[in-house]
């Protein structure tokens, strides 16, 4: 089962107070000899290591049950599974959550705690969001959805061209009518494509997509989409729709995704730092970005994969400080120290469908510790509106003292 943001969102909502919600990641190895018994030597060795953790946090005897009932997931799959797979569980509550990833993990993992692990799978997310591809030539059109590592075709259409007759005519007539009548046949079904896309993104089928065709074709199907199709397109490639096989077509659209992601992202660190810079609609640095976050400001966070640093978290509110105080400054209660300030940050990030980007070998975004958010507004631009408003209201009490006594009292 490949996994949707809304399951995404389900797992960043949850907590067990009991820490015992255990995130489990795994990739098949490749075939070898002896491949499935070091698999499993492995994955015996991370589990101990785990619950010899969360034994210290007093939390090993509730997360047993559910790294066991992972385990013994595993043995079922052991050697028939092909794809990479997350699970999380608690026992505790009851819950239990299997899905499959595209081959892109590092190594298999296993984490307990309050909440489920989420970085690589908002990782992954990230690198795969749902994407249509579609291929079109003349006269036919397919169109396919990539979501995860699985690649569905939705639609096939197909639009026979008028035959033209056995001569041109007088003076060539009949040819010319008969080849405008092919053009307007040909552009009618390009119309019928783009109606087709733009319900498609209208029903959120796929958020992105990429087109395939011939590149002489390409300026004429481009015309006809709707605005909306037009901006939600991130690529194009050449492609013999009665050639092309679906490995070549995802590997394809992978490759236009994988483009626009790099350069949609150097484009978005370099807007996000010019705007911290002048003070307008950016923020950078630990201690900036999380209040930017509780305040719901962030319109995108940007994390570096070298984020390094610390943070305490409320066992109350959850409020996340960079000062690593031994006490909330929201709610009073204790903190704890973060081991993932990343990690730590996913779920509310999530929950309040806050874009994330993952930023690369960035020198310049390394030197603002590596992590950045671009802002829908500013709190302080909020609070400079309110004093006018406060005179407007003012005046209209002055002018109007009646109505206004009224329409408070209401």
């Amino acid at each position: 089962m490949t996994i949707t943001r809304e399951q995404v969102r389900e797992l960043a909502q949850f907590e067990d107070a009991s820490a015992s919600a255990v995130s489990f990641y795994f990739q098949p190895s490749a075939a070898r000899n002896r491949a499935h018994k070091e698999d499993g030597i492995v994955l015996k060795d991370l589990a101990r290591e785990a619950l010899t953790g969360a034994a210290a946090s007093g939390a090993g005897a509730s997360a047993r049950s559910s790294v066991d009932h992972i385990l013994e997931r595993w043995e079922e799959l052991r050697g028939k599974a092909t794809q990479a797979k997350a699970m999380f569980a608690c026992n505790g509550k009851e819950f239990w959550r299997e899905f499959d990833l595209p081959a892109t993990l590092s190594g298999p993992q296993l984490f307990i705690g309050r909440h489920f692990h989420l970085k690589p799978l908002a990782e992954q997310l990230n690198a795969l969001p749902r994407l249509g591809i579609a291929l079109v030539d003349r006269h036919r059109a397919r169109i396919f959805d990539l979501v995860g590592a699985e690649l569905t075709e939705r639609e096939g259409m197909f639009r026979p061209l008028p035959r033209r007759g056995r001569g041109d005519g007088f003076a060539g007539y009949e040819g010319g009518h008969a080849q405008r009548r092919v053009e307007d046949e040909v552009r009618h079904h390009y119309k019928l494509v783009a109606a087709v896309l733009k319900d498609s993104l209208e029903r959120g089928v796929f958020e992105k997509w990429v087109l395939g065709c011939h590149e002489t074709q390409r300026t004429h199907v481009e015309a006809q989409l709707h605005p909306v199709v037009a901006e939600a397109l991130i690529g194009h490639f050449p492609a013999d729709l009665a050639r092309i096989s679906r490995s070549e077509m995802r590997a394809r659209a992978e490759q236009a995704l994988a483009l626009w992601q790099s350069n949609r992202c150097a484009t978005l660190v370099a807007q996000t730092l010019a705007e911290a810079r002048s003070r307008g609609r950016g923020a950078t640095g630990l201690r900036r970005v999380l209040r930017a976050l509780e305040l719901g400001e962030v319109q995108t966070l940007l994390l570096g994969e070298n984020l390094q640093a610390h943070a305490v978290e409320c066992r109350g509110c959850g409020h996340l400080d960079a000062h690593l105080v031994s006490m909330c400054p929201v709610c009073g209660r204790s903190t704890e120290a973060v081991v993932d300030v990343a990690e730590a940050i996913l779920p509310r990030v999530i929950s309040s469908d806050v874009e994330l980007l993952y930023v690369k070998s960035d020198p310049e975004f390394d030197r603002v510790g590596n992590i950045a958010a671009l802002l829908r507004f500013r709190s302080h631009d909020v609070a400079q509106i309110l004093p006018a408003v406060a005179d407007q209201l003012r005046q209209a009490g002055a002018l109007y003292p009646g109505r206004l006594r009224r329409f408070a009292s209401r």
